[in-house]
This record gives C-alpha cells, sequence and structure tokens, in this order.
C-alpha cells in the first residue's frame, strides 16, 4: 500500500509526496510553495501536460482549445466551474493547440474544443464540441466509475 499521493504542481511541474492524511486541498508545492490546487485550470505546454499525466497519481483532464475558437471561449467558463467541483479528485489543464502545435498533433487533435481524460499515464477517453459544466463533471464522474 502507498504510503502517499504523488502530485505534479500546475505552476513549477515539480512532483510533490503528499501523505495519506493530507488533505489535497491544502496542500502547497513542496518546490514553489503554490498551490497544487486552487479551483482553476492550469495552462501547460506538453512537457506539463506530460508530467501530470505520466507522474501524477490522479486523473489529467486536458482542454485542447485555441484562442480563435468561439466554442473555445464558450466552453471556457464551464470548464473552470467543473474544476472548482471535481478539483483535488481530477487535475484540470488546457493546452492550447496554437501555442503547441505540436502536442496536439501527438494526441491526434481534429477539432476543438477537444477534452482528453488521463488515468494511470494513459488515455481513457475522449470529447469533442463545447460542454456544459454539469455536462463536463457528468462525462468526468461516468468515465472514471
Amino acid at each position: 500500500m502507498s504510503d502517499g499521493l504523488h502530485l505534479v504542481c500546475p505552476h513549477c511541474n515539480g512532483v510533490n509526496r503528499l501523505p495519506a492524511e493530507r488533505n489535497p486541498g491544502e496542500a502547497k508545492c513542496g518546490r514553489c510553495h503554490e498551490p497544487l490546487f486552487d479551483g482553476h485550470p492550469a495552462n501547460v505546454s506538453g512537457a506539463g501536460l506530460e508530467a501530470h499525466v505520466s507522474r501524477g497519481q490522479i486523473p489529467v483532464v486536458a482542454d485542447f482549445w485555441a484562442d480563435w475558437c468561439g466554442p473555445c471561449h464558450m466552453m471556457a467558463p464551464a470548464f473552470a466551474e467543473a474544476a472548482r467541483t471535481m478539483e483535488p479528485q481530477v487535475r484540470f489543464v488546457k493546452v492550447d493547440t496554437e501555442a503547441d502545435q505540436q502536442t496536439a498533433m501527438r494526441y491526434a487533435i481534429r477539432g476543438i474544443p477537444t477534452l482528453i481524460l488521463f488515468r494511470d499515464g494513459r488515455e481513457l477517453t475522449r470529447q469533442s464540441g463545447a460542454m456544459s459544466a454539469q455536462g463536463i463533471v457528468s462525462w468526468l464522474r461516468s468515465s472514471l466509475s
């Protein structure tokens, strides 16, 4: 049995071991001292996404989006609301497909917004198209059960 949970900091990508008895919602990064969870999606690059997916021990949902995309802008508040609802059980990150085209190609993003749910270092499922906060939360809960 594990004696803690590995969490990746959304600010510096440092890996933190959180003892089982500690509340993840109150934890701060040992490297940069920022909160590990603040109820907001973290903007990450491909390297940051890789760190969260491969080194963290909680599910990660990534929103692949672009600044020019109207539906992406419409869904952004819903994604943030879902983060406030689901953190710290799920890490929420955003990947700008214009700024990080290689990561978008790596994950074969064909349309945006696209949400990809990762667990245990691999893609579990994906969903394309704008969703409401309630829709995102329902999709996550059913996908993780």
